[in-house]
């Protein structure tokens, strides 16, 4: 490589941590990418600085995910697209929107073409695990991404970028014993999905009261969603806190709980202008932020520095984009981000 394709990769990681960079402080333990920022001094969001690559590169990367087209998927594939362009390799982003059986398909379409490496997320990891094998037995790099914290290296990827979900939803939990909420229903947006059943249980693991775990609808179906919350808070009357483990979800406990009649202490998982706009409303107090920009952008990156220079990283740990938490305090300065399309 020469040395003006390594400056364009050493400030494209130097791009990825300094616009998305906080104070939030990860478990010793594990390899962490900085997480949100706690506290804000201004609502304007900083200057974005275009890197351009010096050459282009015949390298093609696959993004194999169980992704669909919305609030928080995009962004993931917008950094996965930035840090593309910014270093002249090509990105295939192959979205499924939960389908295992097509998520499967696209794993084996992306080996078949001779991938130079995959990112993939494990949401169900009994069905993609075998497919994640076959391809690093045909010499394919793999990086694992948003969900797969726990499966990544027993399958053989080189590392797992994203956050640890128990943990994120010990944070949560601690946020409602600080609130005085009693009871938690952990409303779930999903069926099958390993990740979101993992925030419900670190939920459980903190929280000081009782939780309650529901599937209460995809978030292709508001309306049920809305519905089904709000019939079980009127089956309860002990349920004062509602955590949505999606952003679109959390958003909806507000209609569930005006529906109701109730007061509730709401929180929420990821980022969307829905739910920005309720937490500056007051009407939800706090949301998880996992950085999902960061899990497109680094997971290039990383597959990159492997396919030209056998760079790994994480040491067998993998890299944390989150937990980090948005609240009333630096909503403001998000907000600006969010509308940048980058949170």
């Amino acid at each position: 490589m020469t040395k003006r394709r390594w400056a364009v990769a050493l400030a494209v990681l130097a791009l990825a941590f300094a616009a998305c960079g906080g104070g939030e402080e990860a478990a010793p333990e594990e390899t962490a990418a900085p997480a949100a920022t706690e506290a804000a001094t201004t609502t304007e969001a900083p200057t974005t600085v275009a890197v351009t690559p010096t050459q282009s590169s015949d390298l093609t990367f696959h993004m194999v995910t169980h992704s669909d087209d919305g609030v928080f998927w995009s962004v993931v594939k917008k950094g996965a697209q930035d840090a593309a362009d910014a270093l002249g390799v090509e990105m295939v982003w192959s979205p499924s929107s939960n389908d295992p059986e097509k998520q499967v398909q696209d794993m084996q379409a992306a080996v078949a073409s001779a991938s130079d490496g995959i990112g993939v997320s494990l949401a169900n990891p009994q069905a993609l695990g075998p497919e994640v094998q076959a391809a690093i037995a045909a010499g394919i790099p793999v990086i694992t991404l948003n969900s797969g914290s726990n499966q990544f290296k027993e399958l053989g990827a080189i590392t797992h970028v994203g956050q640890t979900e128990i943990v994120a939803g010990e944070g949560a939990g601690e946020f409602f014993n600080d609130l005085g909420a009693g009871k938690v229903l952990c409303a779930q947006q999903e069926q099958g999905n390993i990740g979101l059943e993992e925030r419900c249980q670190g939920l459980e693991a903190t929280f000081n009261g009782e939780v309650v775990t529901q599937f209460v609808g995809l978030d292709a179906e508001p309306e049920t969603q809305i519905n089904t919350i709000a019939a079980a808070l009127q089956a309860d009357t002990d349920i004062d806190g509602v955590l949505g483990v999606g952003p679109n979800v959390a958003v909806r406990a507000v209609e569930a709980g005006n529906q109701a009649g109730r007061d509730l202490y709401i929180g929420g998982f990821d980022i969307s202008n829905d739910l920005i706009a309720a937490i500056e409303a007051g009407d939800v107090n706090f949301t998880v932020d996992q950085q999902q920009y960061l899990q497109g952008y680094l997971t290039i990156v990383f597959l990159y520095l492997n396919a030209t220079n056998l760079n790994t990283v994480g040491g067998g740990l993998p890299v944390l984009t989150g937990p980090g938490f948005v609240t009333t305090e630096n909503v403001g300065q998000v907000k600006a981000l969010v509308d940048q399309g980058t949170r």
